[in-house]
Protein backbone atom coordinates (compact mmCIF):
# COMPACT_ATOMS: atom_id res chain seq x y z
CA UNK A 1 0.00 0.00 0.00
CA UNK A 2 1.36 3.42 -0.93
CA UNK A 3 0.54 6.74 0.66
CA UNK A 4 0.29 9.82 -1.52
CA UNK A 5 0.74 13.14 0.25
CA UNK A 6 -1.86 15.77 -0.52
CA UNK A 7 -0.89 18.40 -3.09
CA UNK A 8 -2.18 21.24 -0.92
CA UNK A 9 -0.17 20.41 2.18
CA UNK A 10 1.16 23.49 3.96
CA UNK A 11 4.84 22.76 3.46
CA UNK A 12 6.12 26.26 2.65
CA UNK A 13 7.80 28.06 5.52
CA UNK A 14 6.47 31.59 6.10
CA UNK A 15 9.94 32.98 6.65
CA UNK A 16 10.23 35.04 3.47
CA UNK A 17 10.66 38.79 3.84
CA UNK A 18 7.75 39.50 1.48
CA UNK A 19 4.13 40.56 1.62
CA UNK A 20 2.42 37.40 0.46
CA UNK A 21 -1.24 36.54 0.11
CA UNK A 22 -0.60 33.50 2.28
CA UNK A 23 0.12 35.82 5.20
CA UNK A 24 -3.34 37.40 5.17
CA UNK A 25 -6.98 36.41 4.89
CA UNK A 26 -8.35 37.37 1.48
CA UNK A 27 -12.10 37.90 1.60
CA UNK A 28 -12.16 38.75 -2.11
CA UNK A 29 -10.61 35.52 -3.32
CA UNK A 30 -13.50 34.60 -5.64
CA UNK A 31 -16.71 36.13 -6.89
CA UNK A 32 -18.77 33.91 -4.61
CA UNK A 33 -16.68 34.39 -1.47
CA UNK A 34 -15.73 38.07 -1.56
CA UNK A 35 -17.13 41.21 0.00
CA UNK A 36 -20.04 41.18 -2.47
CA UNK A 37 -21.58 38.06 -0.99
CA UNK A 38 -24.84 38.43 0.92
CA UNK A 39 -23.63 37.22 4.32
CA UNK A 40 -20.54 38.17 6.27
CA UNK A 41 -18.30 35.10 6.67
CA UNK A 42 -17.85 33.57 10.10
CA UNK A 43 -14.20 34.40 10.80
CA UNK A 44 -12.30 31.87 12.92
CA UNK A 45 -9.80 34.20 14.53
CA UNK A 46 -7.48 31.62 16.01
CA UNK A 47 -4.67 30.42 13.78
CA UNK A 48 -4.72 26.61 13.49
CA UNK A 49 -1.57 24.91 14.76
CA UNK A 50 -1.39 22.08 12.22
CA UNK A 51 2.23 21.01 12.81
CA UNK A 52 2.20 20.75 16.60
CA UNK A 53 5.52 21.74 18.14
CA UNK A 54 7.58 22.63 15.08
CA UNK A 55 10.96 22.87 16.79
CA UNK A 56 13.43 19.98 16.80
CA UNK A 57 15.79 21.23 19.50
CA UNK A 58 16.17 19.30 22.75
CA UNK A 59 18.25 16.36 21.61
CA UNK A 60 21.56 17.65 22.96
CA UNK A 61 20.00 18.90 26.18
CA UNK A 62 18.87 15.34 26.97
CA UNK A 63 22.23 13.67 26.61
CA UNK A 64 24.88 16.34 27.02
CA UNK A 65 25.94 19.45 28.88
CA UNK A 66 26.98 23.00 28.07
CA UNK A 67 30.15 24.64 29.34
CA UNK A 68 31.79 28.02 28.68
CA UNK A 69 35.15 28.47 26.98
CA UNK A 70 37.38 31.46 26.31
CA UNK A 71 39.76 30.16 23.62
CA UNK A 72 39.58 29.85 19.83
CA UNK A 73 39.63 26.07 20.01
CA UNK A 74 39.12 23.18 22.40
CA UNK A 75 41.87 20.58 22.73
CA UNK A 76 41.45 17.36 24.64
CA UNK A 77 43.20 14.01 24.82
CA UNK A 78 41.84 10.48 25.08
CA UNK A 79 43.63 7.48 26.48
CA UNK A 80 45.04 4.81 24.20
CA UNK A 81 44.37 1.10 24.45
CA UNK A 82 46.09 -0.77 27.27
CA UNK A 83 47.23 -3.80 25.27
CA UNK A 84 49.41 -3.86 22.18
CA UNK A 85 47.78 -5.14 19.01
CA UNK A 86 49.10 -4.35 15.55
CA UNK A 87 48.16 -4.90 11.92
CA UNK A 88 50.86 -5.57 9.35
CA UNK A 89 52.33 -8.04 6.90
CA UNK A 90 54.51 -11.09 7.54
CA UNK A 91 57.06 -12.94 5.46
CA UNK A 92 58.05 -16.45 6.51
CA UNK A 93 61.72 -17.21 5.94
CA UNK A 94 63.17 -20.56 5.04
CA UNK A 95 64.28 -21.32 8.60
CA UNK A 96 60.62 -20.95 9.71
CA UNK A 97 61.08 -17.66 11.55
CA UNK A 98 58.87 -14.72 10.56
CA UNK A 99 59.47 -11.06 9.78
CA UNK A 100 56.49 -8.91 10.73
CA UNK A 101 56.28 -5.39 9.29
CA UNK A 102 54.05 -2.98 11.20
CA UNK A 103 51.52 -1.03 9.11
CA UNK A 104 48.95 0.31 11.58
CA UNK A 105 47.72 -0.18 15.10
CA UNK A 106 44.55 -2.16 15.78
CA UNK A 107 42.36 0.93 15.18
CA UNK A 108 43.87 1.56 11.77
CA UNK A 109 45.94 4.58 12.81
CA UNK A 110 49.22 5.21 10.99
CA UNK A 111 52.09 7.59 11.56
CA UNK A 112 50.88 11.14 12.02
CA UNK A 113 47.45 9.93 13.10
CA UNK A 114 48.00 9.29 16.80
CA UNK A 115 50.32 6.32 16.24
CA UNK A 116 54.02 6.16 15.41
CA UNK A 117 54.99 2.96 13.58
CA UNK A 118 58.54 3.16 14.95
CA UNK A 119 57.16 3.36 18.53
CA UNK A 120 54.76 0.43 18.42
CA UNK A 121 55.75 -0.85 21.90
CA UNK A 122 56.66 -4.43 20.96
CA UNK A 123 59.96 -5.46 22.65
CA UNK A 124 62.44 -8.31 22.51
CA UNK A 125 61.32 -11.36 24.56
CA UNK A 126 57.64 -10.47 24.20
CA UNK A 127 55.42 -13.45 23.43
CA UNK A 128 52.93 -12.79 20.68
CA UNK A 129 50.00 -14.26 18.83
CA UNK A 130 50.10 -14.03 15.03
CA UNK A 131 46.89 -14.51 13.10
CA UNK A 132 46.88 -14.83 9.32
CA UNK A 133 45.58 -17.10 6.61
CA UNK A 134 43.09 -18.65 9.09
CA UNK A 135 45.98 -19.79 11.27
CA UNK A 136 47.08 -18.64 14.75
CA UNK A 137 50.77 -18.97 15.66
CA UNK A 138 52.40 -18.28 19.03
CA UNK A 139 55.92 -16.91 18.81
CA UNK A 140 58.72 -15.17 20.68
CA UNK A 141 60.04 -11.76 19.57
CA UNK A 142 63.78 -12.09 18.88
CA UNK A 143 64.62 -8.69 17.37
CA UNK A 144 62.99 -5.31 16.84
CA UNK A 145 64.17 -2.77 14.28
CA UNK A 146 61.85 0.25 13.92
CA UNK A 147 58.77 -1.10 12.10
CA UNK A 148 60.20 -4.62 11.51
CA UNK A 149 59.73 -7.30 14.19
CA UNK A 150 61.45 -10.69 13.96
CA UNK A 151 59.70 -13.64 15.60
CA UNK A 152 60.47 -17.30 16.20
CA UNK A 153 57.52 -19.67 16.53
CA UNK A 154 57.29 -22.03 19.47
CA UNK A 155 56.26 -24.78 17.05
CA UNK A 156 58.53 -24.73 14.01
CA UNK A 157 55.95 -26.56 11.94
CA UNK A 158 53.23 -23.94 12.31
CA UNK A 159 54.95 -20.77 11.15
CA UNK A 160 54.94 -21.80 7.49
CA UNK A 161 51.15 -21.99 7.66
CA UNK A 162 51.07 -18.20 7.89
CA UNK A 163 51.91 -18.17 4.15
CA UNK A 164 55.18 -17.43 2.42
CA UNK A 165 53.93 -14.21 0.81
CA UNK A 166 52.86 -10.90 2.27
CA UNK A 167 49.63 -11.41 4.14
CA UNK A 168 47.46 -9.11 6.25
CA UNK A 169 48.36 -10.27 9.75
CA UNK A 170 47.33 -9.34 13.28
CA UNK A 171 49.92 -9.37 16.07
CA UNK A 172 48.91 -9.42 19.74
CA UNK A 173 51.35 -9.23 22.67
CA UNK A 174 50.17 -11.56 25.43
CA UNK A 175 53.22 -11.75 27.72
CA UNK A 176 56.97 -12.36 27.79
CA UNK A 177 59.52 -15.09 28.55
CA UNK A 178 63.17 -14.94 29.70
CA UNK A 179 65.76 -17.56 30.54
CA UNK A 180 67.14 -17.96 34.05
CA UNK A 181 69.42 -15.19 35.20
CA UNK A 182 68.67 -13.09 32.17
CA UNK A 183 68.53 -9.29 32.33
CA UNK A 184 67.77 -6.41 30.01
CA UNK A 185 71.38 -5.70 29.03
CA UNK A 186 73.08 -6.33 25.70
CA UNK A 187 71.33 -6.89 22.42
CA UNK A 188 68.18 -8.04 24.22
CA UNK A 189 67.76 -4.73 26.07
CA UNK A 190 64.17 -3.73 26.68
CA UNK A 191 62.96 -0.16 26.93
CA UNK A 192 60.15 0.87 29.21
CA UNK A 193 56.83 1.48 27.50
CA UNK A 194 55.28 4.85 28.21
CA UNK A 195 51.52 5.45 28.01
CA UNK A 196 50.37 7.43 24.99
CA UNK A 197 47.25 9.41 24.24
CA UNK A 198 45.46 10.76 21.22
CA UNK A 199 44.86 14.47 20.99
CA UNK A 200 41.76 15.97 19.35
CA UNK A 201 40.51 19.48 18.82
CA UNK A 202 37.49 21.38 17.61
CA UNK A 203 36.75 25.05 17.01
CA UNK A 204 33.56 27.03 17.52
CA UNK A 205 31.54 28.60 14.73
CA UNK A 206 29.62 31.87 14.89
CA UNK A 207 25.92 31.75 14.05
CA UNK A 208 23.88 34.90 13.43
CA UNK A 209 20.34 35.87 12.46
CA UNK A 210 18.00 38.80 12.94
CA UNK A 211 14.37 39.84 12.54
CA UNK A 212 13.21 43.28 11.42
CA UNK A 213 9.80 44.94 11.53
CA UNK A 214 9.03 48.58 10.65
CA UNK A 215 7.50 50.90 13.19
CA UNK A 216 4.26 51.07 11.22
CA UNK A 217 3.88 47.29 11.01
CA UNK A 218 4.66 46.89 14.71
CA UNK A 219 1.63 49.01 15.56
CA UNK A 220 -0.75 47.34 13.08
CA UNK A 221 -3.50 45.09 14.39
CA UNK A 222 -4.21 41.95 12.38
CA UNK A 223 -7.34 39.89 11.90
CA UNK A 224 -5.91 36.59 13.03
CA UNK A 225 -5.03 35.73 16.62
CA UNK A 226 -1.68 34.00 16.68
CA UNK A 227 0.15 31.96 19.29
CA UNK A 228 3.92 31.71 19.14
CA UNK A 229 6.03 28.68 19.98
CA UNK A 230 6.90 30.38 23.27
CA UNK A 231 3.26 30.89 24.25
CA UNK A 232 2.88 34.54 23.25
CA UNK A 233 -0.49 35.40 21.77
CA UNK A 234 -2.11 38.43 20.21
CA UNK A 235 -3.33 40.01 16.99
CA UNK A 236 0.01 41.50 15.98
CA UNK A 237 1.61 39.40 13.27
CA UNK A 238 5.15 40.58 14.04
CA UNK A 239 4.96 38.78 17.41
CA UNK A 240 4.64 35.49 15.56
CA UNK A 241 7.31 36.34 13.01
CA UNK A 242 9.76 37.33 15.76
CA UNK A 243 9.01 34.15 17.69
CA UNK A 244 9.42 32.00 14.56
CA UNK A 245 12.80 33.61 13.88
CA UNK A 246 13.91 32.91 17.44
CA UNK A 247 12.70 29.30 17.32
CA UNK A 248 14.33 28.75 13.93
CA UNK A 249 17.64 30.13 15.23
CA UNK A 250 17.43 27.87 18.30
CA UNK A 251 16.96 24.91 15.97
CA UNK A 252 19.93 26.07 13.90
CA UNK A 253 22.08 25.98 17.02
CA UNK A 254 21.32 22.29 17.48
CA UNK A 255 21.30 21.34 13.80
CA UNK A 256 24.73 22.95 13.40
CA UNK A 257 26.10 20.85 16.23
CA UNK A 258 24.82 17.74 14.45
CA UNK A 259 25.70 18.54 10.84
CA UNK A 260 28.74 20.86 10.93
CA UNK A 261 31.74 19.88 8.84
CA UNK A 262 35.37 20.94 9.00
CA UNK A 263 36.72 22.81 6.00
CA UNK A 264 39.45 21.22 3.93
CA UNK A 265 41.55 24.42 3.68
CA UNK A 266 41.34 24.07 -0.10
CA UNK A 267 38.00 25.59 -1.11
CA UNK A 268 36.55 29.04 -1.61
CA UNK A 269 34.81 28.72 1.76
CA UNK A 270 38.11 29.48 3.48
CA UNK A 271 38.51 32.69 1.47
CA UNK A 272 34.90 33.70 1.99
CA UNK A 273 35.15 33.36 5.76
CA UNK A 274 38.62 34.88 5.89
CA UNK A 275 40.23 31.93 7.66
CA UNK A 276 43.97 31.51 7.97
CA UNK A 277 45.39 28.54 6.10
CA UNK A 278 46.47 26.80 9.31
CA UNK A 279 43.15 27.18 11.10
CA UNK A 280 40.54 26.44 8.49
CA UNK A 281 36.81 26.93 8.81
CA UNK A 282 33.84 24.97 10.00
CA UNK A 283 33.51 22.73 13.01
CA UNK A 284 33.09 19.01 13.52
CA UNK A 285 29.52 18.07 14.31
CA UNK A 286 28.19 14.83 15.77
CA UNK A 287 27.62 12.98 12.49
CA UNK A 288 31.03 13.95 11.11
CA UNK A 289 32.79 12.93 14.34
CA UNK A 290 31.16 9.49 14.37
CA UNK A 291 31.92 8.89 10.69
CA UNK A 292 35.57 9.86 11.21
CA UNK A 293 36.33 8.36 14.63
CA UNK A 294 33.37 6.14 15.46
CA UNK A 295 31.45 3.21 14.02
CA UNK A 296 29.05 2.97 11.10
CA UNK A 297 26.44 0.29 10.52
CA UNK A 298 24.51 0.02 7.29
CA UNK A 299 22.59 -3.06 8.33
CA UNK A 300 23.01 -6.59 7.08
CA UNK A 301 23.43 -6.69 3.28
CA UNK A 302 22.82 -2.95 3.16
CA UNK A 303 19.18 -3.09 4.28
CA UNK A 304 17.44 -2.00 7.44
CA UNK A 305 18.24 -5.09 9.48
CA UNK A 306 16.55 -3.86 12.64
CA UNK A 307 13.89 -6.46 11.87
CA UNK A 308 16.06 -9.15 13.45
CA UNK A 309 18.81 -9.45 16.03
CA UNK A 310 21.62 -10.01 13.53
CA UNK A 311 22.50 -6.34 13.26
CA UNK A 312 22.39 -5.84 17.01
CA UNK A 313 24.61 -8.85 17.57
CA UNK A 314 27.11 -7.30 15.16
CA UNK A 315 26.81 -4.00 17.03
CA UNK A 316 27.46 -5.74 20.35
CA UNK A 317 30.52 -7.43 18.91
CA UNK A 318 31.88 -4.05 17.81
CA UNK A 319 31.12 -2.44 21.17
CA UNK A 320 32.95 -5.29 22.88
CA UNK A 321 36.06 -4.25 20.95
CA UNK A 322 35.67 -0.68 22.19
CA UNK A 323 34.70 0.62 25.62
CA UNK A 324 31.97 -1.98 26.28
CA UNK A 325 29.73 0.68 27.85
CA UNK A 326 26.67 -1.11 29.14
CA UNK A 327 23.96 1.53 28.70
CA UNK A 328 23.33 3.10 25.31
CA UNK A 329 20.67 5.43 23.95
CA UNK A 330 19.31 5.06 20.44
CA UNK A 331 17.79 8.04 18.64
CA UNK A 332 16.23 6.71 15.45
CA UNK A 333 13.82 7.65 12.69
CA UNK A 334 10.30 6.27 12.44
CA UNK A 335 11.04 3.41 10.06
CA UNK A 336 13.86 2.06 12.22
CA UNK A 337 11.82 2.53 15.40
CA UNK A 338 8.92 0.50 14.02
CA UNK A 339 11.29 -2.16 12.68
CA UNK A 340 12.74 -2.54 16.17
CA UNK A 341 9.25 -2.79 17.65
CA UNK A 342 8.36 -5.54 15.16
CA UNK A 343 11.62 -7.33 15.91
CA UNK A 344 11.00 -7.30 19.66
CA UNK A 345 7.35 -8.26 19.27
CA UNK A 346 8.33 -11.25 17.12
CA UNK A 347 10.37 -12.58 20.04
CA UNK A 348 7.06 -13.38 21.77
CA UNK A 349 6.09 -16.81 20.44
CA UNK A 350 2.58 -16.43 21.85
CA UNK A 351 1.97 -13.42 19.66
CA UNK A 352 2.20 -15.31 16.36
CA UNK A 353 -1.58 -15.77 16.07
CA UNK A 354 -2.63 -12.60 17.86
CA UNK A 355 -2.07 -10.76 21.11
CA UNK A 356 -1.08 -12.44 24.34
CA UNK A 357 -3.75 -11.93 26.96
CA UNK A 358 -3.01 -12.28 30.63
CA UNK A 359 0.65 -11.33 30.27
CA UNK A 360 1.65 -8.11 32.02
CA UNK A 361 -2.03 -7.59 32.95
CA UNK A 362 -3.13 -7.40 29.30
CA UNK A 363 -6.72 -8.16 28.36
CA UNK A 364 -8.80 -7.85 25.22
CA UNK A 365 -10.48 -4.63 26.39
CA UNK A 366 -7.37 -2.57 26.98
CA UNK A 367 -5.36 -0.64 24.42
CA UNK A 368 -2.55 -2.79 23.10
CA UNK A 369 0.90 -1.25 23.42
CA UNK A 370 2.88 -2.30 20.35
CA UNK A 371 5.88 -0.09 21.07
CA UNK A 372 9.03 -0.75 23.07
CA UNK A 373 11.15 1.88 24.78
CA UNK A 374 14.14 -0.37 25.34
CA UNK A 375 15.52 -3.86 25.61
CA UNK A 376 18.53 -5.78 26.88
CA UNK A 377 20.71 -7.97 24.69
CA UNK A 378 23.74 -9.72 26.11
CA UNK A 379 25.19 -7.37 28.71
CA UNK A 380 23.98 -4.20 26.95
CA UNK A 381 20.90 -2.07 27.62
CA UNK A 382 19.44 -0.07 24.74
CA UNK A 383 16.94 2.73 25.30
CA UNK A 384 15.05 3.76 22.16
CA UNK A 385 13.68 7.19 21.40
CA UNK A 386 12.25 8.78 18.26
CA UNK A 387 14.47 11.49 16.76
CA UNK A 388 12.22 14.15 15.27
CA UNK A 389 15.10 15.67 13.31
CA UNK A 390 15.30 12.44 11.28
CA UNK A 391 11.52 12.35 10.68
CA UNK A 392 10.40 15.91 9.98
CA UNK A 393 10.03 16.60 6.26
CA UNK A 394 11.45 20.09 6.70
CA UNK A 395 14.70 18.76 8.24
CA UNK A 396 16.66 15.51 7.81
CA UNK A 397 13.46 13.60 7.16
CA UNK A 398 13.17 15.28 3.77
CA UNK A 399 16.86 14.86 3.00
CA UNK A 400 16.82 11.15 3.86
CA UNK A 401 14.12 10.51 1.28
CA UNK A 402 16.59 11.19 -1.54
CA UNK A 403 19.94 10.59 0.16
CA UNK A 404 20.18 6.88 -0.67
CA UNK A 405 23.12 5.29 1.14
CA UNK A 406 23.83 8.65 2.78
CA UNK A 407 20.53 8.60 4.67
CA UNK A 408 20.85 8.43 8.46
CA UNK A 409 18.57 6.02 10.32
CA UNK A 410 19.75 6.96 13.77
CA UNK A 411 22.62 7.21 16.21
CA UNK A 412 23.63 5.10 19.20
CA UNK A 413 25.18 7.16 21.99
CA UNK A 414 26.74 5.80 25.20
CA UNK A 415 25.24 6.93 28.49
CA UNK A 416 27.35 8.16 31.36
CA UNK A 417 30.51 10.23 31.46
CA UNK A 418 34.13 10.02 30.38
CA UNK A 419 37.31 11.21 32.08
CA UNK A 420 39.68 13.13 29.82
CA UNK A 421 42.63 15.46 30.19
CA UNK A 422 41.80 19.05 29.27
CA UNK A 423 44.97 20.71 28.00
CA UNK A 424 43.56 24.20 28.45
CA UNK A 425 42.77 23.68 32.14
CA UNK A 426 45.66 21.30 32.76
CA UNK A 427 43.74 18.64 34.66
CA UNK A 428 41.50 15.60 34.27
CA UNK A 429 37.80 16.33 34.01
CA UNK A 430 34.73 14.13 33.99
CA UNK A 431 32.11 15.14 31.45
CA UNK A 432 29.29 13.62 29.41
CA UNK A 433 30.51 12.06 26.19
CA UNK A 434 28.74 14.89 24.36
CA UNK A 435 28.86 18.48 25.47
CA UNK A 436 28.60 21.89 23.86
CA UNK A 437 31.28 24.52 24.42
CA UNK A 438 30.27 28.17 23.94
CA UNK A 439 32.37 31.34 24.11
CA UNK A 440 31.90 33.34 27.28
CA UNK A 441 33.76 35.72 29.55
CA UNK A 442 32.93 38.26 32.24
CA UNK A 443 32.44 40.80 29.46
CA UNK A 444 30.41 38.87 26.91
CA UNK A 445 28.38 35.65 27.08
CA UNK A 446 27.87 34.24 23.57
CA UNK A 447 25.88 31.14 24.48
CA UNK A 448 22.69 32.70 23.11
CA UNK A 449 23.07 36.44 22.76
CA UNK A 450 20.05 38.64 21.94
CA UNK A 451 19.79 42.39 21.57
CA UNK A 452 17.38 44.93 20.05
CA UNK A 453 18.26 47.97 17.92
CA UNK A 454 16.17 50.64 16.17
CA UNK A 455 13.60 53.23 17.29
CA UNK A 456 10.67 50.91 18.11
CA UNK A 457 10.38 50.40 21.85
CA UNK A 458 13.67 51.39 23.51
CA UNK A 459 15.18 53.71 20.90
CA UNK A 460 18.85 53.05 20.10
CA UNK A 461 19.10 54.58 16.61
CA UNK A 462 17.15 56.66 14.08
CA UNK A 463 16.04 53.53 12.17
CA UNK A 464 12.22 53.48 11.97
CA UNK A 465 12.13 49.78 12.70
CA UNK A 466 12.92 47.22 15.33
CA UNK A 467 15.76 44.80 14.67
CA UNK A 468 16.08 41.80 16.94
CA UNK A 469 19.51 40.18 16.67
CA UNK A 470 20.61 36.66 17.61
CA UNK A 471 24.18 35.38 17.93
CA UNK A 472 25.93 32.33 19.29
CA UNK A 473 29.48 30.98 19.11
CA UNK A 474 29.79 27.30 19.94
CA UNK A 475 31.08 23.86 19.03
CA UNK A 476 30.28 20.27 19.96
CA UNK A 477 32.82 18.08 21.75
CA UNK A 478 32.42 14.36 20.98
CA UNK A 479 34.58 12.42 23.41
CA UNK A 480 35.15 8.71 23.01
CA UNK A 481 33.64 8.60 19.52
CA UNK A 482 34.82 4.98 19.26
CA UNK A 483 31.85 4.13 21.52
CA UNK A 484 29.33 5.84 19.21
CA UNK A 485 27.61 4.35 16.18
CA UNK A 486 25.74 5.96 13.31
CA UNK A 487 23.07 3.89 11.57
CA UNK A 488 22.80 4.39 7.82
Amino acid sequence: MAITAGSALNTVASSQKQTLSTNYLDLAATANEGWAQQYVPDLMEKEAEVFGNRTISGFLSQIGAEEPMSADQVVWSEQSRLHISLIGTIIVDGDTNGTFTVVTDIDGNVSGDGFAVASHGVRVHDTVLLSSNNVVVKALVTAVNAAVISVEPYDALTCAALSTVDKATTLLVYGSEFKKGDNYAGSDARTANEPTFKSFSNKPIILKDYYEVSGSDASRIGWVEITSEEGQSGYMWYLKAESDTRSRFTDYLEMSMLESERGSNSTAVDTTLGAAADKGVGSQGLFSAIEERGNITSGISGVNAATDLAEFDAILAEFDKQGAIEENMMFVNRGTSLAMDDMLASMNSYGAGGTSYGVFSNDEDMALNLGFSGFRRGSYDFYKSDFRYLNDKATRGGINATAGSGAIRGVIIPAGTSSVYDQNLGKNLTRPFLHVRYRASQTDDRKMKTWVTGSVGAATSSLDAMQLHFLSERCLITQGANNFMIMK
